[in-house]
């Protein structure tokens, strides 16, 4: 009598018991699928085969899919990247620079910094030194620069300023002047002056890795002038700063050393590769034997002239953590 009670005097208790038993009802009627029937096998053995049964035939149904789409001449599903949905800038360049619609680039170029360069009127000397008191992994970065970029001296810097140096390597007839910088003993900044009118380009250094610390020998590094690929740079202001890079080495590379040194560009950060190509003696296909160093450049500031930090112009520039002309992640600038 309590219970009848309780019932009319709570009429939610009705509904919810009601709710309770259509969903023990509906749970019921729930077709389990073939994986949980596998594991209600108690035999292993049994339990083993048909586990492997169940992958036969998914592979060989993943199979005729394939097949099917090869038929039917579907195109394939690509996946999406930051990349391939990379907002569109203005100074995108594309096709050739030769190309007719890209003749005021051509005129650009013809008439910039390294232009002379590329006429093939001079031969590049560098100068790479550091910041004060360098550390061990800083001063054999340089040294293995040195390896690398043909007709190029490492000297200390021994406290002397920027501005100073720029006034005496124009005197001495240098090319180029890279400065490496450093934190906590390891590079983590380059900046690299064009003499004897500028460009001024300032970039981060990450993730150094020695020659030694690629189980590679300096000795196979030979004197030979290398290759240079410049790779991925497709707007305006990434053409300026490859043309600042390939300036640094020679324009008539030995090909008989079978040197190549890359430049990547990918999501404005920039790979430094260092390779020798080898040819198979059997297949005669060429293989590729990497050297050393390996680093990442992160271009932060390109200042117009030689290096001046409280008078100079800049005509590209980071500040802080984030791009001040950035508006989304898919935007790049190289």
């Amino acid at each position: 009598m309590k219970l009848k009670k309780d019932l009319v005097l709570n009429p939610l208790r009705i509904a919810k018991r009601k709710k309770k038993d259509e969903d023990d009802e509906s749970a019921k009627e729930v077709i389990l699928p073939e994986e949980t029937k596998v594991n209600n096998i108690k035999c292993k053995a049994i339990r083993v085969k048909k586990v492997e049964q169940l992958k036969r035939e998914k592979k060989k149904a993943k199979k005729e899919r394939r097949k099917a789409r090869a038929q039917t001449d579907e195109p394939k599903q690509v996946p999406h990247t930051i990349e391939s949905l990379r907002e569109k800038d203005e100074t995108m360049i594309y096709g050739e620079i030769d190309d007719e619609q890209n003749e005021e680039i051509k005129v650009d170029m013809e008439h910039d910094e390294f232009a002379s360069y590329y006429r093939q009127e001079y031969e590049p000397k560098v100068l790479i030194t550091y910041s004060d008191n360098p550390h061990t992994k800083t001063r054999i970065f340089g040294r293995e620069l040195t390896r690398i970029i043909p007709n190029s001296v490492s000297l200390y810097r021994n406290r002397s300023s920027v501005k100073k140096m720029v006034k005496r390597c124009i005197e001495k007839g240098f090319t180029d002047i890279v400065v490496i910088n450093e934190n906590q003993c390891k590079p983590n900044g380059m900046l690299v002056v064009h003499l004897p009118e500028g460009p001024t380009m300032y970039y981060k250094v990450s993730n150094v890795k020695l020659t030694p610390e690629l189980r590679r020998s300096h000795k196979e590094i030979t004197e030979h002038r290398p290759e240079v690929i410049l790779n991925n740079f497709t707007t305006r202001l990434g053409h300026t700063v490859a043309r600042g890079l390939g300036a640094l080495f020679h324009y008539q590379p030995e090909f008989k050393g079978r040197r190549v040194v890359t430049f990547h560009n990918q999501r404005d950060y920039i790979f430094f590769r260092h390779h020798r190509y080898e040819f198979d003696k059997k297949t005669a296909k060429p293989r590729l034997r990497e050297l050393g160093p390996r680093f990442t450049l992160k271009l932060k500031s390109l200042q117009h002239g030689t290096f001046d930090s409280k008078h100079g112009s800049y005509e590209w520039i980071i500040q802080g953590r984030r791009h001040q002309l950035e508006t989304s992640r898919r935007k790049f600038f190289l």
